[in-house]
């Protein structure tokens, strides 16, 4: 005999799918459906990254470690998602508290209407769309991060990390550089131009990287060959989902299917394919073979320094930032490698030194003429922007840094240590903190640990 709760729940189901009482909120006059398709498209590229960086990274670790590589990414969209509908968007684009943080009147998304705009974000989309545009951001910053710490970071010490970075370091600088009247931004004291996150996605991620390899030391391998990557067209395949979903990561940042998003497209795409090019013939020259993997990390330096530029910069100043970054990202690496610490799939060579040129040259090469809502760089009779680049990147570099070790500190406190044990990296992250294998031939004589 079934329990009287059992026989009350399809009548509770049918209930909940009746109507409400209260009238749906008719659209808003000022929402444009045009505008509004092409955000929640950018808005679906932009998650579609994440993924992208996973195959990326999960393709140059061992493969040994493939899967733990890929949950880290993973583990974000899910964890970051619930946190930015909590309290996140709140504290980023809320309303402004000395140009630095939110308050918490947007926390549950109270107020962030599904039929209105924020004539202070997007004033032709719902805000709705806004913050779910803004929401694939906060998912992949953290996730980027994730490569400075490959196969050897505990997974819940990963897990607090991400959560509480995204709360301490993530949310103040976005609110700095997007939110309304924010310090950095346009509206605020600084203003500094930051089209599609160089400061608080790139500057940031690719800092916060660094030190946290450097807190995490080196990897234990048997030599230079064990570190080699597994599986580089699986990297590939993430490189071109990562390009593919840069488009909207950039044209999105226009807020409307206009011209602003057309000439934003273009310039990412073109900073992508110069960067990769400039990258395959440098490599060409000293080495003497062009490598596939050389190929893709220019195109991602490209894409990295074209983000905060994308909506101010002309093609043939595109071109000329991407193959730039190529350059900047490609010795970084090479400086990496003689000072000796393993920021094992190099994010602060690739995200944080490109990015770092990526807002210096907003700051030399943006113009009216293609934004008439910015300001002009240095080479269009406005030095002071180049200045204001400066602060702004300077700015993401000191927050990230010292947020990122206080964060590692606390989080280390928390978990009994932030790197798992010699054993179990000797053995793989995938089976000992996860119980799987990413390949059948690693699981002969992998230990038995009573899953199904």
């Amino acid at each position: 005999m079934k329990r009287p709760v059992l026989r009350l729940a399809p009548a509770a189901l049918a209930l909940l799918c009746l109507p409400g009482t209260a009238q749906a909120a008719p659209p808003s006059s000022a929402v444009n459906s045009g505008d509004t398709c092409w955000m929640l498209l950018a808005t679906a590229l932009v998650f579609f990254m994440t993924p992208g960086l996973a195959l990326f990274y999960g393709g140059l670790v061992r493969g040994k470690n493939v899967l733990s590589v890929l949950m880290q990414s993973f583990v974000a969209a899910g964890l970051v998602s619930v946190l930015w509908v909590l309290v996140g968007y709140s504290l980023a684009f809320g309303p402004d508290h000395g140009g630095v943080i939110g308050d918490l009147s947007w926390a549950g998304l109270r107020g962030v209407s599904m039929y209105a705009p924020n004539p202070d974000y997007a004033p032709t989309v719902p805000h709705q769309v806004y913050m779910l545009y803004q929401m694939m951001f906060a998912i992949i910053t953290p996730a980027l991060i994730s490569g400075a710490v490959v196969e050897r970071m505990k997974f819940s010490a990963y897990f607090l990390f991400i959560l509480l970075w995204s709360l301490i370091v993530y949310a103040p600088l976005a609110h700095m550089i997007w939110g309304a009247h924010g310090l950095l931004g346009m509206t605020g004291r600084v203003r500094a131009l930051d089209f599609a996150g160089g400061t608080v996605v790139e500057t940031a991620s690719g800092v916060s990287a660094l030190v946290m390899a450097l807190l995490l030391g080196r990897r234990r391998a048997n030599g230079p060959e064990d570190l080699r990557p597994h599986n580089l067209p699986l990297a590939l395949v993430g490189t071109a989902i990562l390009w593919f979903g840069w488009f909207g990561f950039n044209a999105g940042g226009a807020g409307s299917a206009g011209p602003l998003a057309v000439s934003a497209f273009l310039a990412t795409h073109l900073a992508g394919a110069a960067a990769a090019l400039t990258w395959l013939l440098l490599e060409w020259a000293l080495y003497k073979k062009p490598s596939i993997l050389g190929f893709a990390s220019g195109a991602i330096a490209g894409l990295v320094a074209i983000t905060p530029a994308a909506g101010y910069l002309r093609p043939l100043e595109a071109l000329l930032t991407g193959s730039i970054a190529a350059l900047v990202s490609f010795y970084a690496i090479k400086m990496k490698t003689r000072l000796g610490y393993d920021d094992s799939l190099d994010v602060f060579a690739v995200h944080g030194c490109a990015g770092i040129w990526g807002l210096l040259a907003t700051g030399l090469f943006a113009t009216v003429a293609v934004n008439a809502a910015a300001a002009d760089g240095l080479f269009n009779g406005n030095p002071a922007q180049l200045a204001r680049q400066a602060i702004a990147a300077l700015t993401a570099i000191v927050v990230s840094g010292v947020g990122t070790f206080v964060v590692a500190r606390i989080v280390g406190l928390i978990t009994g240590g932030l790197r798992a044990s010699s054993d179990d990296e000797e053995n793989g992250l995938d089976v000992t903190e996860h119980g799987e294998v990413g390949y059948s031939s690693d699981s002969a004589g992998a230990p038995a640990l009573g899953i199904d």
